[in-house]
């Protein structure tokens, strides 16, 4: 049996694409299958200093994690890699990485930076090119994508998903990042209008502040669908949060 390759990427910056990473690889590991983490390309971290791929391993135990380039300054990796003068990352080094890993493992990872189309060489070339790059290698990647729950949220997943049907790249389907304590009109509207914006199933929700959360592990269990390895219901979470009915005007 192949290896899982999912591509992890973000409607953008900061919308919990590494806790969600880290919730994957937990429900992966309590099943019992072999995980591995990759992030091709690292920005804003010194050398030494604990990455994304480190973050994930603290939350979600043992496993494989690996990280191709590391550019100092937090940049789209492009223009890190241009200010400090190192080398370009390639989707040939990402599809080698990705084979390598998929041979032994049963659920590959790979953690994009920000959204989709952020670039990460002088060739325009982004994290959806590495994913067309590893599927026309032979390998089976999906891609995940994991957004933002309020206002604004729905134009940036449609396009992102415009963006994967262009490349025929398939996307498996949406994850809120972080799911707030008192969710307003909008985030409860969205739980119906993020698939249909998507076009791909809402395969579950973190809490906001998930990363600090005492038992990572059941907390991830709970928050993704079985397809991700969880237990995560979209139709009974939909339902308790449903939004209240319009008032409408009396006509006077």
């Amino acid at each position: 049996m192949s290896a899982r390759i999912l591509f992890v990427t973000g409607t953008n910056t900061d919308v919990g694409k590494t806790v969600a990473t880290a919730a994957l690889a937990s429900a992966a590991l309590r099943g019992g299958l072999k995980v591995a983490v990759l992030k091709p390309g690292q920005t804003g971290v010194a050398p030494g200093e604990p990455g994304d791929a480190a973050e994930v391993r603290r939350l979600a135990g043992e496993l494989t994690v690996r990280e191709l380039v590391r550019y100092p300054e937090p940049l789209a990796p492009d223009t890190a890699a241009r200010r400090a003068a190192m080398p370009y990352l390639s989707p040939a080094e990402v599809v080698a990485e990705v084979a390598g890993l998929a041979a032994t493992h049963d659920l590959v990872l790979v953690e994009g930076a920000g959204g989709l189309l952020v670039r990460y060489d002088d060739e325009g070339r982004t994290l959806a090119d590495q994913a067309r790059a590893v599927l026309d290698a032979g390998l089976p990647a999906e891609v995940l994508l994991i957004a933002s729950a309020g206002l604004g949220t729905l134009n940036i997943v449609a396009l992102t998903a415009e963006a994967l049907a262009a490349r025929e790249l398939p996307l498996a389907g949406v994850v809120i990042g972080s799911w707030p304590a008192a969710p307003g009109l909008a985030e409860r509207c969205n739980l119906a209008d993020l698939p249909r914006s998507a076009g791909a199933p809402l395969l579950g929700a973190l809490p906001e502040r998930a990363g600090a959360a005492e038992d990572f592990a059941a907390l991830a269990a709970a928050s993704l669908a079985p397809e991700l390895g969880g237990s995560w219901d979209a139709e009974h979470f939909a339902h308790v949060h449903r939004p209240d009915p319009p008032r409408l005007r009396s006509m006077v």
